[in-house]
């Protein structure tokens, strides 16, 4: 399958490896904001700190059909579990080229966010 290779590169937190599975110009929807980040300095930048936030992540499920792949995931940040699906799209060329993440439930969300919040203010970077 084509999400193979984030696949294993997610669950060995390597995002080195990762990062030449995805389009330069790459869209990232993430669960807290409207407006997309796109480029890979942001995606590398999100999926490093919350690969170090989340715990005992790991996959449960894989599907693909076409130019779409589904990951569904499982985690815990402190005490609060959380599922999530990581959606992509690929390109013509194979390349990733959009990466759209949705958590559950809402308490888990929050506690990535406040997570994500601490570590952007520590780096003078105000939340979007």
């Amino acid at each position: 399958m084509k999400s193979d290779a984030f696949r294993a590169a997610a669950e060995a937190k390597d995002f080195d490896a990762a990062e030449g599975l995805f389009a330069e110009e790459v869209v990232f929807r993430s669960p807290f904001v409207f407006r997309p980040y796109e480029g890979l300095e942001a995606l590398r930048f999100i999926l490093t700190n919350v690969a170090d936030i989340f715990e005992d992540f790991r996959y449960i499920g894989q599907t693909e059909t076409g130019d779409f792949a589904v990951l569904m995931f499982e985690a815990r940040v402190g005490d609060r579990q959380l599922q999530g699906v990581d959606i992509f799209r690929f390109g013509d060329d194979g390349l990733i080229t959009e990466m759209t993440v949705m958590v559950r439930p809402m308490s888990g969300l929050q506690a990535v966010s406040d997570q994500m919040k601490k570590r952007l203010e520590a780096l003078g970077v105000e939340p979007a």
